[in-house]
This record gives structure tokens, C-alpha cells and sequence, in this order.
């Protein structure tokens, strides 16, 4: 590939090593040669071992735990980058950190996922390839162009051939309000119908379902959700929902945060089985039998294709 008269190059950091060379595999590169470390003090190394000198640069890296080294790990890179001369450098990051911190929820709160859009902006990136964001408004942070891909698709299409003829036996339920329109579509993908858990949140990571609205006796449930952090919103959700008479639950979610409590609550919860997308890898000591990950790298893949080839992105979701 050479439209512009420059060659592609993929590089990682730390967080997304095995995501990275899956992406280069499926567009028939080789990695870019390149180190993370880390000096005495702690204070982080990056070393280029070729030359990126007007090169179509991607970097491949995930602000997921820990967050706050991985970013740095991030913006290091670009800022070496764009001193090598790099042509264009594209930050690839299927999990954006600090997402969550998108507005003032009270006085005196940041606006964190500003900053880190600040962040990234003046260290050089030109360009910002991400998944599913917490909040989608999030791109108007950017005075870069951002390309938003959607885990929806992957995760109904694997469902959807699990559902298969059946339809009318699976429902679609959103875990709480504020992922009804994610979960109304992810409803339409498969041909199934839709209900919402009414969840009142008395605290950060603490909340009381209230009601289902919407029928789910007698149905296989599908949950639906962007991200599954400490579990609490996802198990509640769960044991409401047999409580009203459903077969079972299965549950959908396309980034793995994971934290705290997490991995118990999962594996004691009524959920049969849930399927996520490797956008954050999951550790050895954190796999349960009941989960299904699904790899997101052919998706990346295309993308990036598309960007160096200059082609609409929007495409590849309708």
C-alpha cells in the first residue's frame, strides 16, 4: 500500500502489544520496531528503532489500568514521533480513559476527558481512532478529526447468529437509562424487542435496581452495555430480571474495565454467559469460564486501511 507517497507503519505501547500485531498481521505488515521502559526513577522510556520520517504513523494503545502510565506511554510516543518527522500520527485507542469524566457532575468538578483531548492535541497527535466512548460528545473535545468505530455491530452479529430463527424467544434489555438508545439499536440488529432496567443510584458504584419496564417472563435476556467496570449496575440488573421470570441472561459489553469487585460479583451473578471485545486485554487471572471475548483487530484494521487510503470510515456501519 502507497497512495500518498509515504508508507504505513503500526506501533504499540504497553497496554495493546497482542492487539497491535493482530492489526499489522491483517493489513500484511510488520510491527514497528520500537520500546517502552521505564528508568530508574520510574519515569518512562521510549526508544524508535527505524526511521518514521514521513511515514502514516498509527499508535496502538488502550488508557486502561493503568490508566494514568499508559497515557503517558501514549503521549511519549507521539511527542517522538512527530520530532522524528512523522507525516501523520494517529492515536488508536480502543479504550479511552477518563471518558466517564465528560461534564461537571458537581462544583468544582475537571472536565478530564477534556483534558486528555488537550493532552493528546498538543502532543502531536493528528488524528484519534477509538471505540464505543462513554459519552459520544466526547468528539467535539477535538479540534482533530476523530473516527468513533461502534462495538455494536460485532457483538449483535455474534448474537444474532446464536438467536438465529428464534427472535421471538430472546428479549434486548438496557441495564439502565442512559444506554437505552445502544441497546434499542443492538434490538434492531437481531429483530428482538426491548426493555429497561429502572435502577435508582444512591452513590459512585453502588446502585438499587428498581423496576423492569417492559416484559422479559419466559425470555432469554440479552444485556447490553458499553463498558463493565465494578460489575455492580450489570449483576443487579441480572438478578432483577430472573426475579421477573426470565430463562437466562446473557450479557454483552464492549470494553472489560473489570475493577474492584468485579470478577466475584460476575462469577456468583445470575449472568450465564458474557461476551466482550478484547479493546482492553483481559489477564489470565481475571478469564471466567462464562466468558466469550471476541477479537476487534480486522475491524481496526479496516479502519486504518481506510484512513491511509483516504476512504469514508461511516461505511463500514451501515
Amino acid at each position: 500500500m502507497n497512495f500518498h507517497g509515504k508508507d504505513i507503519k503500526i506501533f504499540a505501547a504497553s497496554a495493546n502489544q497482542r492487539m497491535a500485531k493482530q492489526i499489522s498481521e491483517c493489513l500484511g505488515l510488520s510491527m514497528g520496531k520500537s520500546e517502552v521502559g521505564t528508568f530508574s526513577d520510574g519515569e518512562i522510556s521510549v526508544s524508535l528503532f527505524e526511521s518514521v520520517r514521513g511515514s502514516d504513523c498509527f499508535i496502538v494503545q488502550s488508557t486502561c489500568e493503568p490508566v494514568n502510565n499508559n497515557l503517558m506511554e501514549l503521549l511519549i510516543m507521539i511527542d517522538a514521533m512527530k520530532r522524528a518527522s512523522a507525516a501523520r500520527i494517529t492515536a488508536v485507542m480502543p479504550y479511552f480513559g477518563y471518558a466517564r469524566q465528560d461534564r461537571k457532575a458537581k462544583a468544582r468538578d475537571p472536565i478530564s476527558a477534556k483534558l486528555v483531548a488537550d493532552l493528546l492535541t498538543t502532543a502531536g497527535a493528528d488524528r484519534l481512532l477509538t471505540m464505543d466512548l462513554h459519552a459520544a460528545q466526547i468528539q467535539g473535545f477535538f479540534n482533530i478529526p476523530v473516527d468513533h468505530l461502534l462495538g455494536a455491530p460485532l457483538l449483535s452479529s455474534f448474537m444474532k447468529e446464536r438467536v438465529g430463527e428464534n427472535s421471538d424467544e430472546y428479549v434486548v434489555v438496557s441495564p439502565d437509562l442512559g444506554s437505552v438508545t445502544r441497546a434499542r439499536n443492538f434490538a434492531a440488529r437481531i429483530g428482538c424487542s426491548l426493555a429497561i432496567v429502572d435502577k435508582r443510584r444512591q452513590k459512585a458504584n453502588v446502585c438499587e435496581v428498581m423496576n423492569i419496564i417492559g416484559s422479559v417472563e419466559g425470555k432469554k435476556v440479552i444485556l447490553v452495555d458499553d463498558m463493565i467496570d465494578t460489575a455492580g449496575t450489570l449483576c443487579n440488573a441480572a438478578a432483577a430480571i430472573m426475579e421477573k421470570g426470565a430463562k437466562d441472561v446473557t450479557a454483552c459489553a464492549t470494553h472489560a474495565v473489570l475493577s474492584g469487585p468485579a470478577i466475584d460479583r460476575i462469577r456468583d451473578s445470575a449472568i450465564k454467559e458474557l461476551v466482550l471485545l478484547d479493546t482492553i486485554p483481559l489477564p489470565e487471572e481475571k478469564m471466567l469460564p462464562k466468558f466469550t471475548v471476541l477479537p476487534v483487530a480486522p475491524l481496526f484494521a479496516e479502519a486504518i486501511e481506510r484512513i491511509y487510503e483516504d476512504k469514508p470510515v461511516s461505511p463500514m456501519f451501515v
